[in-house]
């Protein structure tokens, strides 16, 4: 008999009774107007925090807007260089979408060549203090090319590649073929490093580790090496620059008539 009724027995019932509903509201037992005002002032806390962001946001663009309010009061819209702005200088804004990564590659190995000539001057430096037989003269002329060939190289072949593409007007591409043609022959006067040219490239590289000059030679290994990328860089955007202005329809021809109706004038203009 208790076979059998342990057989008919319900499995799935309990001899103890549940004390709470799993599926009950477990803020049932709470004052309503309790979780009202707790909801509410979570909120509030929200929208204090959002309302602080917010107000942070608004004072950094009110910054930024005085800053460059000031700047345009002092130097117009010229904002390069930083330090002394001289001309308006904004890939973003000027250059086409699609000319952008370009002309930001030709900026960086401008970059390049600035911290290349800086490296330079110092590796001269190095030379004549480890007894660089022309170490005087290759100092001198190093400290020389460092400003020099750092602003004209600015101005006379990015600044006028830059304002080709912005503008697309044959007479920027043809100052920049014939001013960067002049640069890569400089690059590749400076990488062989001849003594007494004011260059720490290869050839004065190797003197200095002969002589057990390790600083000298050191220093020299980076300028070479900047000499290296900047000039091979270069090179290599010369050649696509040159198919794009082929390929746009460029010639010497619209060259000569944009400079006798725009002349000089239009280098510093932006439009």
């Amino acid at each position: 008999m208790s076979r059998k009724a342990d057989i008919t027995k319900n499995p799935f019932a309990s001899t103890a009774s549940l004390d709470v509903n799993p599926f009950d509201d477990p803020f049932a037992d709470q004052d309503p107007t309790h979780k009202a005002s707790q909801y509410s002032h979570e909120l509030a806390a929200s929208r204090a925090v959002d309302l602080e962001r917010r107000e942070q946001d608004l004072e950094r663009r009110e910054r930024e807007l005085h800053q460059k309010a000031e700047n345009i009061r002092k130097h117009g819209r010229n904002n390069f260089p930083p330090f002394f702005p001289l001309v308006y200088h904004d890939i973003a804004e000027e250059i086409p979408e699609a000319s952008r990564p370009l002309i930001t590659r030709l900026y960086l190995l401008w970059l390049v060549l600035a911290g290349t000539l800086i490296v330079n001057a110092v590796a001269c430096i190095f030379v004549l203090t480890s007894g660089g037989p022309d170490g005087v003269k290759d100092l001198i002329i190093s400290i020389i090319l460092a400003p020099v060939i750092g602003i004209l190289s600015f101005l006379l072949w990015y600044r006028p590649i830059y304002n080709g593409y912005m503008k697309e007007q044959s007479l920027y591409y043809y100052i920049y073929f014939f001013f960067g043609g002049w640069h890569l022959a400089f690059s590749l006067y400076m990488f062989l490093g001849i003594p007494s040219t004011g260059s720490a490239g290869i050839i004065q590289t190797v003197h200095r580790f002969s002589h057990g000059a390790l600083g000298a030679g050191i220093l020299g290994v980076v300028a070479t090496v900047g000499w290296a990328i900047q000039g091979l860089g270069n090179a290599f955007y010369y050649r696509q620059i040159w198919a794009h202005h082929k390929a746009a329809g460029h010639t010497v021809d619209k060259a000569k008539s944009e400079l006798a109706t725009q002349g000089a004038k239009a280098y510093f203009t932006r439009g």
